[in-house]
C-alpha cells in the first residue's frame, strides 16, 4: 500500500465484535463493520476514526468500489446500503432481499455490485440507479458469500448447502457446481489470475478449485474449527485463512503446506484482508480487536494490554505519536504508537471513563466520567491539572474547541457545559434539552456548537452568548452523534447527525439577517433530497413525475447549467424515492425530519423547566 506506514496503531480496541473489514483500493482508509451495525472508517495515515456510517441495525459485510469513492454494505437487517465515502451519505437503501445479507462484492469495473443472502439468492445491482438487474437462483440454502472474478465476468458463491457455484455475469447461468465440502461454505475467493477459486468451510478445510474444469486441485487441512475467511496473496502463490480456532494460517498454493500459523485472538476470526503489497494481514475478531500481522514472520507487531475492563473510547494525539484509551476500569492509558509501549496512566476518576480527547496542541487531555466530573490532564507530567465539577449526572462526551481555549461537555443531566481552559471553570451552562445529551461538536470556526440528545433533537448554540439559535427536531430516535463538515462557502456550513433509529441526516446551516436556517440535504433512512438554486426549465428528458418530485425538493425556475450537469443524479434519486421510503419490513416510514427554528425561552424560565421535568429522573438516565 503505497505511502501507508503500518504499525502506528496495529491493535484497534473497539466497543463491539468485528464482523467485516476492508481497505480502500488506494490504502488511505480502512473500514471496520461492527456487530451492532455501525461502520467505522479509519484514516491509515494516523489510524484515527475519520467517520462513522450509521444506518444498519445489525451486522453487515462491506466492500469498497474499485475507485474507493463508494462502499457497499449488506446487513442481516435485510438491507443493502450504498455509501458515498467523501461525505458519509447513504445514496441508496435497497430492500429487495427477503432475509438477512451475508455477502457483498463490487465488480472490478465498478459498474455493478452483488449481494448474497439468507433468502438463497444472489442479486446483481446497478450502483447508479440502485435497481436490481438480475437474480441468480439455484442454491438450496443460505448464500454466505459472493465474489467477482478479476475480469468481472464471473461470480463465485458459497452456500450453507455445502456447495460453491460459479455464475456467468452476463447470462446469469450457473457454469459449475463445486461439490466436496461436508458442511457450510463460509467464504470464497478468486486467485489474482482468475483460474482458481478457494473455498473455506465450517468443515475446517479449504478447497482449491480449477475454474475451467470444475475439479478440486487441493484440500488444505490444519485448522481445528470452521474457517470464516480466505484470501490469496497478490501473486497468487499463497492463501491466507482465518478460523474460529483463533488462528491465521499461511498456505503454499503449489504444495498445499502450511507455512505459518498466526495465533493470538481469543475468539473467532470473521474477516481477513491483505495489504496490496502482501506484507501485512489485518484480522478482525469477536474478541473486539483488530490485529496487524507480519506475513513474512507470522508475528503480530503490537498488542496494547493493561486495562482491566472494557475500553470506552480511544483518541489519537494531533501529532499521531500517541494514543489515549479510556476504560471502564476508571483509568485512561497513554500509549506510544511507534513502539506500542505504555507511556503512563491517568488515575483519579472514581468511576468509568466515557470520553477522552486531546487538546489541539496535544499538550493536554480532557476526560469525562460516570463520576460526573471533567478532568484536565498534562500529557507531559501525567498529572491532573484540574477537576471540573458542576454536572449532576455522568458525563458522556468531551471536546476541545478548535482554538483549544474552551472545552464542551455533554451530560445525562440534560445540559451542555462550556469550560474555560485557562480559568478552569464553567463559563456557560446550556439548557434546553429535555433528556440526556449524548454528543457535542464545535463548528470548524469554533463559534457554533451542536448538541445531540435523547430528546430526539439537535440544538445549535452560539458559543459566545450561550443562546440556542435553532432546534432541529422530529427525529425518529435519540441523537447519538453530531459532526460538522467544513464548507468552502462562507455563507453556510454542513451538519451531520446520527440517530438511534439507524438514520444519518445531513443539514445545511446558514445565517441570514441574524437568523439561522437549516435545510435537510440528505436522510440516510428516508432517502430524502433537498436541492437549492437549481432549475428544471429547459431541461429535456424529465417526466412529469420527475419534475414534481424535484420541485418538492426545492428545484424551481429556468435554466441553470449546473443543474443540467446534476440532472442524471437527481432523476436517479427521484426514481428510487418511493423505494427508499419503505422500511426493511415493507412498512411506510414517517415523514423525513423537519427543521423548527424557535426563539428560546429566557434563561431562567428554561432552567426552571429543566428542574421541573428532570429533577427526579437525572439519576435514572441510562445509555
Amino acid at each position: 500500500m503505497k505511502g501507508v506506514q503500518f504499525g502506528e496503531l496495529p491493535y484497534l480496541v473497539l466497543k463491539s465484535g468485528v464482523w467485516s473489514c476492508a481497505y480502500s483500493p488506494d490504502g488511505t482508509s480502512f473500514a471496520v463493520s461492527l456487530s451492532g451495525g455501525d461502520i467505522q472508517v479509519y484514516s491509515t495515515s494516523n489510524w484515527e476514526v475519520a467517520r462513522i456510517l450509521k444506518g444498519h441495525v445489525e451486522s453487515a459485510r462491506i466492500a469498497y468500489s474499485p475507485d474507493g469513492n463508494m462502499l457497499v454494505s449488506g446487513s442481516r437487517d435485510k438491507t443493502v446500503r450504498l455509501w458515498i465515502m467523501e461525505s458519509g451519505v447513504c445514496q441508496h437503501i435497497l430492500t429487495d432481499h427477503t432475509d438477512g445479507l451475508n455477502g457483498v462484492a463490487y465488480s472490478p469495473q465498478g459498474d455493478q455490485f452483488a449481494s448474497g443472502g439468507r433468502d438463497k439468492t444472489i442479486r446483481l445491482w446497478d450502483p447508479l440507479t440502485g435497481s436490481c438487474n438480475r437474480i441468480l437462483s439455484g442454491h438450496e440454502d443460505i448464500v454466505g458469500c459472493v465474489v467477482y472474478s478479476p475480469k468481472g465476468d464471473q461470480i463465485a458463491s458459497g452456500s450453507d448447502d455445502f456447495t460453491v457455484r460459479l455464475w456467468d455475469v452476463v447470462t446469469g447461468e450457473c457454469c459449475h457446481i463445486f461439490e466436496g465440502h461436508n458442511d457450510e461454505v463460509w467464504w470464497v475467493a478468486f486467485s489474482p489470475q482468475g483460474d482458481q477459486v478457494a473455498s473455506a468451510s465450517k468443515d475446517t478445510t479449504i478447497r482449491l478449485w480449477d475454474v475451467e474444469s470444475g475439479n478440486c486441485r487441493r484440500i488444505l487441512e490444519g485448522h481445528d474449527k470452521g474457517i470464516g475467511s480466505v484470501v490469496y496473496s497478490p501473486k497468487g502463490d499463497q492463501v491466507f485463512s482465518g478460523s474460529k480456532d483463533g488462528a491465521v494460517r499461511v498456505w503454499d498454493v503449489q504444495s498445499g503446506t502450511c507455512r505459518h500459523t498466526m495465533t493470538g485472538h481469543s475468539r473467532g476470526i470473521l474477516s481477513l484482508v491483505v495489504s496490496q503489497n502482501g506484507d501485512l494481514v489485518a484480522s478482525g475478531s469477536l474478541d473486539q480487536t483488530v490485529r496487524l500481522w507480519d506475513v513474512s514472520t507470522g508475528n503480530c507487531q503490537h498488542i496494547l494490554i493493561g486495562h482491566t475492563d472494557w475500553v470506552s473510547k480511544i483518541a489519537y494525539s494531533p501529532q499521531g505519536d500517541q494514543v489515549a484509551s479510556a476504560s471502564q476500569d476508571k483509568t485512561v492509558r497513554l500509549w506510544d504508537t511507534a513502539t506500542g509501549k505504555h507511556c503512563g496512566t491517568l488515575n483519579g476518576h472514581t468511576d468509568g471513563v466515557m470520553g477522552v480527547t486531546y487538546s489541539p496542541d496535544g499538550s493536554q487531555v480532557a476526560t469525562g466520567s460516570r463520576d460526573r466530573t471533567v478532568r484536565l490532564w498534562s500529557v507531559g507530567t501525567m498529572a491532573c491539572i484540574n477537576t471540573l465539577t458542576g454536572h449532576h449526572n455522568r458525563v458522556k462526551d468531551v471536546v476541545f474547541s478548535p482554538q483549544g481555549d474552551q472545552l464542551a461537555s455533554a451530560s445525562d443531566d440534560w445540559t451542555v457545559r462550556l469550560w474555560s481552559v485557562a480559568a478552569r471553570d464553567c463559563c456557560l451552562t446550556l439548557t434546553g434539552h429535555e433528556d440526556a445529551v449524548q454528543r457535542v461538536s464545535y463548528s470548524p470556526k469554533g463559534d457554533m456548537l451542536a448538541s445531540g440528545s435523547n430528546d430526539k433533537t439537535v440544538r445549535l448554540w452560539d458559543v459566545a452568548s450561550g443562546q440556542c439559535q435553532a432546534v432541529v427536531q422530529n427525529f425518529q430516535g435519540r441523537v447519538y452523534g453530531v459532526a460538522w463538515i467544513p464548507s468552502t462557502d462562507a455563507d453556510y456550513m454542513y451538519l451531520v447527525a446520527g440517530c438511534q433509529d439507524g438514520s444519518v441526516h445531513k443539514w445545511q446551516v446558514a445565517e441570514k439577517e441574524g437568523q439561522y436556517h437549516s435545510t435537510l440535504c440528505w436522510s440516510a433512512t428516508n432517502g430524502s433530497l433537498t436541492v437549492t438554486g437549481a432549475s428544471i426549465q429547459g431541461v429535456h428528458g424529465l417526466s412529469s413525475l420527475n419534475k414534481q418530485l424535484l420541485k418538492q425538493r426545492g428545484v424551481e425556475g429556468e435554466p441553470a447549467n449546473k443543474f443540467r450537469e446534476a440532472s442524471k443524479k437527481l432523476i436517479t434519486m427521484a426514481s428510487v424515492v418511493s423505494q427508499m421510503r419503505q422500511s426493511p419490513d415493507g412498512e411506510e416510514l414517517g415523514s423525513p425530519p423537519t427543521t423548527i427554528i424557535s426563539d428560546e425561552q429566557p434563561q431562567q424560565q428554561a432552567e426552571q423547566q429543566v428542574e421541573q421535568k428532570g429533577g427526579q429522573q437525572r439519576e435514572q438516565q441510562d445509555e
